[in-house]
């Protein structure tokens, strides 16, 4: 499975970066831009944590490669944004922004450029709603965020403020649905989930065969883990493809809990465990690095971890422990 870093976009004849995901800080610029990106759709076999190979779909960064997700986008408020959509696939499809954009049908083999505003300041996902919600389940998704025209280190006006900032996308994956719509065929079975996954990854426990790998480990993927010094304040965009909701857990912190389903909290509670919807569900928080508060003797180094509280998110396979959605905070 192949993974590009950065998009490249232009603006009025400049080239600038579109976050992929890793943690990124961003630069307010003092004008709207004209923001261009490619999407591919295809398709592949991603091998899960227990080496079983899954159908699945993509909005790819290239013709010949699969991204599950596809690689996360940020531009400005105000921009103007233009997405080409290429489906190479023999099946119709769609790319849907709710509230920003949709493409209508993608028919097979053929190409649509999609252009609008972006007016609508937070973290969106953006989908396959074709068929829904089997597409989104395949893969075909990812992250879209829009930044204050006004500011750089803020969610939206008078929120707390960051240093860099990152995507969480969730997914839940029934890997025999996948394979009856592999065949063309519509899943006749209740959703059983069997595989759990953070940014198209799950975790890999020390002892495993791909620990640390950053390309199959989620805890060492740089789109997901948390790794930052003291005072290197994070805000963490968690969507949410998947049929089921989830309860997030953060060793070492708490975190600030902003938003909830596109909406701004009125109180800004700090938690250890926050809650996400299913079904395009999505939450902000931020994880502020602090020294963590019941370390004894105080510490401001060491590795801790984010992990669901659902235990079924926990497993591969139906059974194989600790290879599910979590990743690691790591205080440098």
């Amino acid at each position: 499975m192949k993974r590009r870093q950065f998009l490249k976009f232009s603006s009025l004849g400049l080239l600038s970066s579109v976050s992929a995901g890793t943690a990124f800080v961003w630069s307010t610029r003092t004008y709207a831009a004209t923001v261009q990106a490619t999407l591919h759709i295809t398709d592949g076999l991603i091998n899960q944590a227990d080496g079983t190979p899954v159908y699945s779909r993509g909005f790819s960064s290239a013709s010949d490669s699969l991204d599950v997700p596809g690689n996360s986008l940020t531009v400005q408020e105000g921009d103007t944004v233009r997405i080409t959509i290429n489906n190479t696939l023999s099946t119709p499809h769609s790319f849907v922004i709710d509230g920003l954009v949709d493409s209508g049908t993608i028919d097979p083999g053929s190409s649509k450029t999609i252009e609008f505003t972006a007016d609508k300041v937070g973290s969106h996902l953006y989908y396959d709603n074709v068929s829904a919600p089997y597409n989104r389940l395949l893969g075909l998704h990812g992250g879209f965020a829009i930044m204050p025209s006004n500011s750089s280190d803020e969610l939206y006006s008078g929120s707390p403020t960051f240093k860099k900032q990152l995507f969480w996308i969730f997914n839940d994956i029934d890997s025999t649905w996948n394979s009856r719509l592999n065949s063309g065929s519509t899943p006749n079975s209740k959703f059983t989930p069997d595989y759990f996954t953070i940014n198209g990854l799950s975790l890999r426990p020390p002892g495993a065969s791909d620990y640390s790998d950053p390309t199959k480990d989620s805890g060492y993927d740089p789109r997901s883990k948390l790794q930052g010094s003291i005072g290197d304040r994070t805000l963490i965009r968690v969507l949410n493809a998947g049929l089921c909701t989830h309860s997030m857990h953060w060793h070492a912190n708490h975190v600030e809990w902003l938003t909830e389903n596109g909406k701004n909290r009125d109180q800004i509670w700090l938690k250890d465990v926050v809650g996400i919807d299913n079904n395009r569900g999505k939450v902000d928080v931020i994880f502020p690095f602090e020294p963590p508060p019941d370390a004894h003797p105080p510490v401001t180094k060491g590795k801790y971890v984010m992990h669901l509280h659902d235990e079924m998110t926990q497993t591969a396979g139906g059974g194989l422990y600790q290879f599910g959605t979590a990743t690691l905070i790591n205080f440098k």
